[in-house]
């Protein structure tokens, strides 16, 4: 059953100019997300593709993102697809609101990234 979906879009220019700033990067996003975005020609895309992950998860729980905290989720990539890391703290949110999977997609056009959360699970 599905408990929940989120989605956010980030513009990449916005991105591009807080990636300049490496204590953003360091305050956001995790070790493995930075060297990702960082080995590709266009890091600013993959910057704000984890970004609107993050996002899309805390609107598809009803958290907002402040009381899960930026680097409490992380984006990695298995054979090309992306899938969410999370810390225990977020995982024991995701249990008591008997979520067992958190599905994600991200896509990149032109100036934005969106990313789309589905949360799967058994109600109550």
């Amino acid at each position: 059953m599905i408990l929940g979906i989120g989605v956010d879009l980030c513009k990449i220019e916005r991105m591009r100019h807080f990636a300049e700033r490496e204590a953003f990067l360091a305050r956001v996003f995790s070790e493995e997300e930075r060297e990702y975005a960082k080995e590709r020609s266009d890091p600013a895309r993959h910057f704000a593709g984890s970004f609107a992950a993050k996002e899309a998860l805390a609107k598809a729980g009803g958290w907002g993102l402040a009381s899960i905290g930026m680097k409490s989720v992380a984006v990695r990539r298995h054979e090309g697809r992306p899938f969410l890391v999370l810390s225990p703290e977020v995982s024991g949110l995701l249990k008591d609101a008997g979520i067992e999977r958190a599905h994600l997609s991200l896509s990149h056009d032109g100036e934005y990234a969106v990313a789309i959360v589905v949360l799967e699970g058994k109600e109550g």
